[in-house]
């Protein structure tokens, strides 16, 4: 019954999940295999500014380094920061979210304080005045930063949820039992969560590789490492605007959104299996169309038109009424 109940689920967001995991997917295998097959991306042993060409399929930048390397680079070192920021804003979020929700009392005062005091600062000029005061920014340094200042907006979604849940039968009965409130929050609140705690990380991906794209835009991202925030840096410092060498700026820019348009899609997915309202919006378009298609047609049929000799009229539940001439 539950693969029945699936399947018919399946169609009303499987567009947008299938298009959203080709996108991602495609990506990631980039990531995986393309440093494996293209040449060394810190290799200047090449002309300048070479537009695309056999052999330099996305040309090279001013220093000759090929850009087809570098972006294959930069996609690896940027799907790193923003898988490990997602997990520290996702495992922040439960201990500010989901424990603060269900604990309450003080517990519950002073972390959601914490949480309003990180959520109401901004983060991008914190970032940066952070970034600006290390002398050395791993990836993984500048990933933690993304991460640490982009987890109060999931916590406060998961804190109400939390409250929500606490009140279940399910979770009372277990609290009745004398289950230790770590067990209560990991095996009874957390797992009815899974879609939101999906949801929640994949749009802590997103605003991370943003998040890094601007640090390393404005010369904050990590020291050497290329991603690609550091090749749209270096296409503004080289002027390859000015120069016109589309080939070395567009390239990264149509990744970050490439990226940033699966991980969505997927997102929207999530979304639709989480407020089944959204799965339905779908289905009424659908009932609005066909009664305004319904009532062109009644008008022809009142002109005289003989084409259009009989109509079915859908209602708002879905039943149909035959008229005709």
């Amino acid at each position: 019954m539950a693969r029945g109940a699936l399947r018919q689920q399946l169609p009303s967001r499987s567009a947008k999940l299938v298009a959203g995991l080709v996108i991602v997917s495609a990506i990631v295998l980039f990531a995986i295999v393309g440093p494996f097959v293209t040449q060394d991306p810190r290799s200047s042993a090449n002309d300048a500014l070479l537009p695309p060409q056999p052999g330099h399929w996305l040309g090279t930048t001013s220093l000759g380094y090929d850009v087809l390397a570098q972006l294959a680079e930069g996609a690896r070192s940027s799907l790193i920061v923003g898988v490990v920021a997602g997990a520290i804003a996702i495992a922040m979020s439960v201990v500010f979210g989901i424990v603060a929700g269900y604990v309450r009392g003080w517990t519950d005062e002073v972390l959601s304080l914490i949480t309003n005091i990180v959520l109401v600062i901004p983060a991008l000029p914190l970032m940066i005045v952070t970034a600006s005061y290390l002398e050395t920014r791993s990836l993984w340094l500048v990933a933690g930063i993304l991460g640490l200042f982009g987890w109060a907006g999931s916590a406060i979604v998961l804190r109400a949820q939390a409250l929500s849940l606490r009140t279940r039968d399910y979770v009372s009965a277990a609290r009745v039992a004398g289950e230790r409130t770590a067990r209560i929050i990991l095996v009874e609140i957390m797992p009815n969560l899974l879609p939101l705690l999906a949801a929640q990380f994949l749009f802590a991906v997103i605003l991370a590789i943003l998040g890094e794209a601007g640090l390393s835009y404005l010369g904050l991202g990590p020291n050497g490492s290329i991603t690609w925030g550091t090749i749209l840096n270096d296409a503004q410092g080289g002027s390859a605007l000015t120069r016109g060498a589309w080939w070395w700026f567009v390239p990264p820019g149509l990744m970050i959104a490439l990226l940033g348009c699966g991980l969505s899609l997927i997102n929207f997915a999530i979304d639709e299996i989480i407020n089944p309202k959204l799965r339905l919006a779908p289905a009424a378009a659908r009932s609005v169309r066909q009664a305004r298609k319904a009532g062109r047609d009644l008008l022809a049929v009142r002109a005289g038109d003989p084409s259009a000799a009989t109509a079915d009229l859908v209602a708002g539940d879905g039943t149909k009424e035959r008229v005709g001439a």
